[in-house]
């Protein structure tokens, strides 16, 4: 008997939804025999949309959920008082074992309250971090904590570099990553409070390679392939990290297509070029899974669009392939 993994997708969450949530749905299916989705949403808006694809019927199926959780709502009263949202159906999947994951492109706030409250933290997990991976010269590296937790512990970063070290390890393939923490300098006296009483509890942590600290300008270098810090810090480095990169390839182009001698130019290197830039594409590796919790939720960008939403459920296939939290229960609780 074949075995599935079944993954919840909010239907109703994102800029794009549900057009792009579904297109990545349904050529997740068409390549693979081993997914199950099941589309959370509005089930008028969510068949009418899917009623545009031809695709093996018995592999996607729609769950109702009549309400919506908007951006701009509180997370706690919403999570708290639309039980009937696509956020809040999809969470109870993964914690009733009826899903193996969530993905969702929708408010960021719900998603982070919805993963603690309903599905959970693995008994030990003092703080679960979202985990994005960034693209980096050498491949990509796990940015771990990009939001969740903008008031962290030492204790709090020693778990996330042991939970970041194992995703990389088994999901990603890296043996024995290194390990870095976010500093402002090299030097065991910079820092400022929490990094300064962090770092000596990494050196003393023998699960993990940890290498020392990493400044912000070499990140991207791919030196390192985990990188620790507090959410405040981590969401201020992924934003300008994707908002540079985006402007960066945005003048390529334009100085690519100024004058005709650049013009001809660009048709030569394109190939070589689209390589490149596809290597420094966020989409290209699916979302931040919030790691430590009882069962998987991934969150996307809000601007998700459908290569990434199909990248985000492999994403859950290998995380589920390689039992990422029963490692985690054997090897931090």
């Amino acid at each position: 008997m074949q075995t599935f993994t079944k993954v919840a997708l909010d239907a109703m969450g994102g800029d794009n939804a549900p057009t792009e949530i579904v297109k990545g749905a349904v050529d997740v299916i068409s390549k693979r025999d081993d997914i199950k989705v099941y589309l959370i949403g509005q089930e008028d808006v969510v068949a009418k949309e899917l009623s545009k694809y031809s695709f093996p019927k018995e592999r996607i199926d729609i769950v109702d959920a009549p309400e919506v959780i908007e951006m701009a709502e509180p997370p706690v009263e919403a999570i708290r008082k639309k039980k009937q949202s696509s956020i809040v159906v999809g969470m109870n999947m993964v914690k009733n074992r009826e899903a193996d994951a969530f993905i969702s492109a929708g408010s960021s706030g719900a998603v982070l309250v919805g993963g603690q409250v309903i599905v959970g933290r693995i008994k030990g997990i003092q703080r679960p971090p979202l985990a994005p991976l960034i693209p980096t010269e050498k491949g990509v590296s796990l940015l771990i904590d990009c939001g969740a937790n903008v008031d962290a512990r030492a204790e709090h970063l020693v778990q996330f570099a042991k939970m970041g070290s194992i995703y990389m390890e088994h999901v990603v393939g890296i043996k024995n990553p290194r390990v870095a923490i976010v500093n402002i300098g090299a030097e065991d006296e910079k820092g400022n409070a929490l990094v300064k009483e962090t770092l000596p509890m990494l050196r003393e942590c023998e699960t993990i390679n940890f290498v020392g600290s990493i400044e912000a300008r070499d990140i991207p270098k791919g030196d390192v392939d985990v990188i620790v810090c507090e959410a405040f810090v981590g969401n201020v480095i992924l934003k300008l990290y994707e908002g540079l990169s985006s402007t960066l390839i945005g003048v390529i182009k334009k100085g690519l297509m100024s004058t005709l001698k650049s013009k001809i130019g660009a048709a030569l290197a394109l190939p070589a070029l689209k390589k490149t830039l596809k290597a420094f594409d966020a989409t290209e590796y699916g979302g931040a899974p919030l790691l430590g919790l009882n069962g998987l939720v991934v969150k996307t960008h809000g601007s998700s669009k459908a290569k990434e939403i199909s990248n985000a459920i492999y994403q859950c296939v290998a995380f589920k392939e390689n039992a990422i939290n029963d490692k985690i229960k054997e090897n931090i609780i």
